[in-house]
């Protein structure tokens, strides 16, 4: 009996567990089949579909969505024919940068020239290539290079005290995205007339300076001189906007080369709550703006001391010479004497982003580096004022920043006698220059505020607006609207301005109280935008302020007068 039992419950445990085992086996055959199904569909997403799913902020840092093609092939046939590029190359670069070199050349050295110059044994590696869709009548190919190369590349330096120093430049470590234009198509093999290539990006330029034999600290800022020299020399030399033309057919190619475009009127207003890098006092701030990062090209502002929140209104001019492409770049410092300055931040706008013959009003968050946007910490904001004028702008837009400006209103006057003459010794008639001087009235109407910050106990507050000039210092104040975070002025003020291109008026509101006022906000504006526009109504945040924004009418009314010119 206890044997027949224990053949049953035997025989009862194995089917068991055999059932066990069939329908674990279907189940992890049956997640095995979803999981195919799903990696197979993140096989068949596109790029655009993972941005769909998870947007930016979900991914890492160093996640980057590619467009590029490997070029393994290349690379393969690169290091077979290098031996002969390198020989080709080598005396092409030198033949061209040793001019650019002398162009630059610091002014403690009385020459600086290359004495040899190989690119070394090991080929450069193309990682990617990409095609451009720029719309033009050609194709554009950009191809992302890295080397990490053994040059022999020596630097012929002589002081004017006599002194011949030989530079090595070594440990050079390069990673760049070039750039190659083939145009204009033609019905003609190989089907474009010319090949255009330039340094699109430069993403990472490294090397050292070593003199031979010697120590080049020996010679105080002889160093950073070279190593700004050199860099100097290729951002001038192949960097974009500059290309290099080579013609592959007979033809006249002058579009292709590089020519200045238009005119970036800059005007940097202000900036507020900068890092304080000071460990006694608050910052002493300049501001270092530029298109093209070349020493005769960046401009500098002056230094406001013991501020986190300067004001500089200060007009600066560049050339711009692609506008698809090119951007504005801001790097505010704190100026420590005779000590290197340190960064407080930088920020960059692009010019496609304006809009040609349109003032744009802009504050720019600054991070640490331009390369790495994710920085969280608040470094400051910049306050820039942006027009950007086109050569040959058409729609009677002229700019006012011109050395021949010509506002609507001063037209007649231009035309009637701007170039003034006088009589000079000889008795001949000479012309004598004539500087525009933008003097007028500005009519100021401040209309409402909304949202104020309640200042008051009782969650009110008391407010009134001071206006104010910087230059005149001329001020003009609003009624005080009682408890109202609301309140409606509609009152106009009135100030002659001597000078509109240069001037600045301070709007600030204040919370009335018996025995004084509290301070609510204030907005800063330049006169540019109601010049141009004769007159425009805004809405204004509030700087300062927890919150708040007050509504302005501007207008103005010109009355241009001529000082003669030095």
């Amino acid at each position: 009996m206890g044997f027949v039992l224990g053949l049953v419950m035997g025989v009862i445990v194995g089917l068991a567990l055999i059932v066990g085992f069939v329908r674990s086996e279907n189940s992890r055959s049956k997640r095995r089949s979803e999981l195919a199904t799903t990696v197979a569909a993140f096989a068949r997403m596109t790029v655009g579909d993972s941005r769909k799913l998870l947007s930016p902020e979900h991914y890492p840092s160093w996640v980057v969505f590619s467009q590029q093609q490997k070029l393994t092939w290349l690379n393969l046939q690169l290091e077979k024919i290098w031996p002969y590029v390198n020989e080709a190359a080598s005396e092409l670069i030198k033949t061209n940068v040793d001019p650019i070199l002398e162009q630059y050349r610091p002014v403690l050295l009385a020459s600086l020239s290359f004495s040899k110059f190989t690119l070394g044994t090991v080929a450069p590696q193309f990682t990617g290539v990409s095609i451009i869709e720029d719309g033009s009548e050609g194709i554009t190919m950009e191809l992302e290079m890295q080397w990490d190369g053994n040059p022999s590349i020596i630097l012929d330096i002589k002081t004017y005290l006599g002194v011949a120093l030989p530079v090595q430049v070594k440990n050079i470590g390069f990673t760049g995205l070039f750039r190659l234009i083939f145009r204009p198509l033609v019905d003609e093999f190989p089907c474009f007339g010319a090949v255009c290539y330039s340094l699109r990006k430069k993403k990472k330029l490294d090397f050292t300076l070593k003199v031979i034999g010697g120590d080049i600290s020996t010679i105080p800022g002889l160093s950073d001189a070279i190593d700004g020299t050199i860099r100097d020399a290729i951002e001038d030399s192949i960097t974009w906007p500059v290309r290099k033309i080579v013609p592959i057919l007979p033809g006249d190619y002058s579009d292709l080369e590089l020519k200045p475009i238009g005119i970036l009127e800059v005007k940097l207003v202000q900036a507020k709550e900068l890092t304080n890098k000071d460990l006694i006092g608050k910052s002493d701030p300049f501001a270092k703006l530029y298109i093209r990062p070349l020493r005769n090209r960046m401009k500098k502002s002056r230094t406001i001391n013991n501020q986190l929140n300067p004001v500089w209104n200060e007009h600066f001019e560049f050339i711009v010479e692609d506008a698809s492409t090119q951007h504005l770049t801001v790097k505010i410092y704190d100026e420590e004497g005779v000590q290197s300055a340190e960064l407080i931040g930088c920020a960059q706008i692009y010019l496609k982003d304006l809009e040609p013959g349109k003032v744009k009003d802009v504050w720019l968050k600054l991070v640490k580096d331009l390369e790495i946007q994710r920085d969280n910490k608040n470094r400051g904001h910049v306050h820039l004022e942006l027009l950007y004028c086109p050569f040959g702008m058409k729609n009677g837009f002229t700019n006012p920043f011109a050395k021949n400006f010509s506002m609507t209103s001063l037209e007649k006057v231009l035309k009637n006698g701007a170039e003034g003459k006088e009589v000079a010794e000889n008795g001949d008639e000479a012309k004598k220059r004539k500087e525009v001087i933008i003097r007028g009235v500005l009519s100021v109407t401040v209309i409402s505020a909304e949202d104020l910050a309640p200042t008051d106990l009782m969650g009110k507050a008391d407010p009134f607006v001071v206006l104010t000039m910087k230059k005149t210092e001329a001020k003009n104040k609003t009624r005080v609207v009682n408890e109202n975070l609301n309140p409606v002025w509609n009152q106009t003020f009135d100030f002659v301005v001597e000078d509109g291109l240069h001037d600045m008026l301070i709007v600030e509101v204040w919370d009335h109280d018996t025995f004084g006022k509290d301070y609510m906000g204030r907005c800063i504006l330049t006169l540019t935008r109601v010049l141009l526009e004769s007159e425009y109504k805004e809405s204004f945040e509030l700087e300062g302020a927890k919150s708040g924004k007050l509504n302005l009418h501007l207008k103005w009314a010109a009355q241009p007068i001529f000082r003669d010119r030095d």
